[in-house]
């Protein structure tokens, strides 16, 4: 398989990552730092827009995923792509919320 799919698997399971605090807050009712905020990634977006950008960040991990590279977890160098992206990017989001939280920010 092309390496160029492995890249896809990460990058993918990194959208279901950063979909997720989005989501969570956007159904609770709760604002979220996000790009569309102002200032961007700093400022707080209403549910409403979290729910959007949850559902872009869930699109375009769709088309990753299952378009562009298909997704088999039963073969352990897909899984391990995924799960690398995946946890990256949490690690990324739980670093900055903590960041910004400690600024004062949300």
């Amino acid at each position: 398989m092309p390496w160029s799919i492995y890249i896809a698997h990460f990058f993918g399971a990194a959208f279901v990552a950063n979909a997720l605090p989005h989501l969570t807050a956007g159904i609770a009712g709760k604002p979220l730092q996000s790009p569309f905020a102002s200032p961007p990634f700093r400022g707080m977006s209403s549910p409403r827009v979290n729910v959007a950008w949850a559902l872009a960040n869930l699109a375009f991990a769709y088309l990753l995923l299952v378009r562009v590279g298909p997704l088999d977890l039963y073969h352990w160098h897909d899984a391990a792509s995924a799960f690398v992206g995946f946890s990256s990017m949490a690690f990324i989001c739980s670093r900055s919320f903590v960041r910004l939280r400690r600024e004062g920010v949300g």
